[in-house]
């Protein structure tokens, strides 16, 4: 559960960050790390318009370097941008220098004020810093599409157990989601699952 859903302790190091939005509202926050790639994002991007949903794409920004194309395409579908560091790097094993020049580096091509950190998480000073700058946004469900351990059963379940009323989903547009059959699994499916539950699909502003 750690993992899935992190528990208050956890939460407590980042506590201006958001992990839940509007708790009150019967939404959700689907949300995608790491890409844009061609071989996944235009599949997701299909899925998600022939669903009428808008999402959360916190992207890569070498993958944006590479690939501007199909991260016109997002910005022209509607979908909400965050930055997810240029070199998708570790805040604990690079300088707090380095790790925020990556950051700005990604946001020369991304020009957007949502930042979320490769793995999840990174040092309190790195935090400190880009917080004045950005909305930080984590995650209230990780659904561990990524995990060669699970299987697409599996990371459907953990997004009908810990999804509650204003949760931030995360998925992967990612080679890791994707090749294991994961994301092909579990993402649609959770759609049909949500929408049956009544929820809304909002983007993150």
């Amino acid at each position: 559960m750690i993992i899935e859903q992190p528990p208050q302790f956890f939460r407590y190091f980042y506590k201006q960050a958001l992990w839940r939005i509007h708790p009150e509202e019967k939404a959700v926050y689907l949300t995608f790390d790491d890409g844009p790639i061609p071989e996944v994002t235009p599949w997701v991007l299909e899925l998600l318009e022939k669903e009428d949903i808008k999402a959360t794409f916190f992207m890569v920004g070498d993958n944006v370097r590479k690939y501007p194309d199909i991260f016109q395409m997002v910005k022209d579908q509607g979908h909400a941008i965050g930055n997810h560091t240029f070199h998708h790097i570790s805040g604990a094993l690079h300088t707090s220098y380095k790790y925020l020049r990556d950051a700005d580096e990604a946001n020369e091509l991304l020009h957007s004020k949502l930042f979320r950190p490769p793995h999840g998480w990174m040092r309190i000073q790195q935090y400190w810093v880009l917080r004045h700058y950005y909305k930080i946004v984590m995650w209230d469900v990780v659904t561990r599409d990524y995990s060669k351990r699970l299987r697409g059963p599996q990371v459907l379940a953990n997004v009908l157990k810990y999804t509650r009323p204003g949760s931030i989903i995360t998925f992967h547009d990612s080679l890791k989601s994707w090749n294991n059959g994961n994301l092909q699994y579990a993402l649609p499916a959770s759609i049909q699952f949500l929408k049956s539950e009544g929820y809304e699909f909002k983007t993150i502003e």
